[in-house]
């Protein structure tokens, strides 16, 4: 019993010293951005990063790379990728929620057919659909004069469209393991299937929803292509952003490290925030309880 022990013991601190060394090395480019971006211009051209996080006392620190980034439209190109990243967020989980409630507990023909053609879209490359959807917005807009080219609505549609199927997915499977013989009960006490969604799953599913909420969006925050083509450059986020700080011939790379540290703030206040949530909602959906 005493070896079991002590093995214990020793898979733990080895799988804690592994854990340490992975959160630094992952953690590494993150601090070098972050001293870079503190640094003087002439010094960080002329020494790493590293020289001055180990004498950090004898290094001159400044924040004028942030001043330059915030006065180079970092500031509105925040506002502009907030505006993209919420509503693209929350679009899609309403939609998915009322799906997969749908797909869970309501019975109608081709339910499994429509289902297994949800998850199919699944492995669709979303760069593969990216001019169809974009000559048909064209078309909407010669056709019925709706503009939907260079505007956040354009970038709301297509963000939801394909986050849906994997949101209908988790969510549908989170589902599954709700006690269904709190449904019946409900249903014999007369509940409607709109009261049943609102009062009794949608409350039980939030971990769910909050876990691919977050994944949703890091995914829409960090996202250059779709905002880029369907928002365009007036209304530019901060990943298109970055590219101009950074100049034809790269003369802003140290805007560019600033920058880049002003776009991870909001994702790392979210992550950190809500981080319990991701894992009770990918743990609570994968064992049927």
């Amino acid at each position: 019993m005493n070896k079991v022990a002590h093995l214990l013991r020793r898979m733990n601190l080895g799988s804690t010293i592994m854990l340490i060394i992975l959160v630094a090395l992952w953690s590494t480019p993150t601090v070098g951005l972050l001293i870079t971006s503190l640094r003087p211009r002439s010094m960080a051209e002329i020494s790493p990063w590293w020289e001055a996080l180990l004498n950090p006392i004898g290094t001159a620190w400044t924040l004028d790379a942030y001043q330059n980034s915030l006065a180079g439209g970092m500031l509105s190109s925040l506002i502009n990728t907030i505006s993209v990243s919420v509503p693209a967020t929350i679009l899609p989980l309403m939609i998915a929620a009322n799906a997969a409630y749908a797909f869970t507990f309501l019975k109608f023909k081709g339910k499994e057919f429509f289902f297994a053609t949800l998850v199919a879209l699944m492995v669709i490359p979303v760069q593969s659909s990216l001019i169809p959807v974009l000559r048909g917005m064209v078309w909407i807009q010669r056709t019925f004069d709706v503009q939907l080219t260079g505007t956040y609505v354009s970038a709301w549609l297509v963000h939801s469209a394909f986050a849906m199927p994997l949101a209908i997915y988790t969510l549908r499977n989170f589902m599954m393991t709700l006690p269904i013989s709190l449904i019946e009960a409900a249903k014999v006490d007369g509940a409607s299937y709109y009261q049943i969604f609102w009062k009794l799953v949608l409350p039980m599913s939030a971990p769910a929803i909050a876990s691919f909420a977050i994944f949703q969006f890091l995914w829409v925050w960090n996202d250059y292509l779709i905002a880029f083509i369907f928002v365009g450059e007036q209304k530019s986020v901060m990943t298109y952003q970055l590219l101009r700080l950074l100049g034809q011939y790269g003369e802003g790379w140290q805007d560019v490290a600033a920058g880049s540290f002003i776009s991870l703030v909001v994702p790392l206040i979210v992550f950190f925030s809500l981080q319990r949530f991701i894992v009770r909602g990918l743990l609570a959906g994968s064992v049927k309880g």
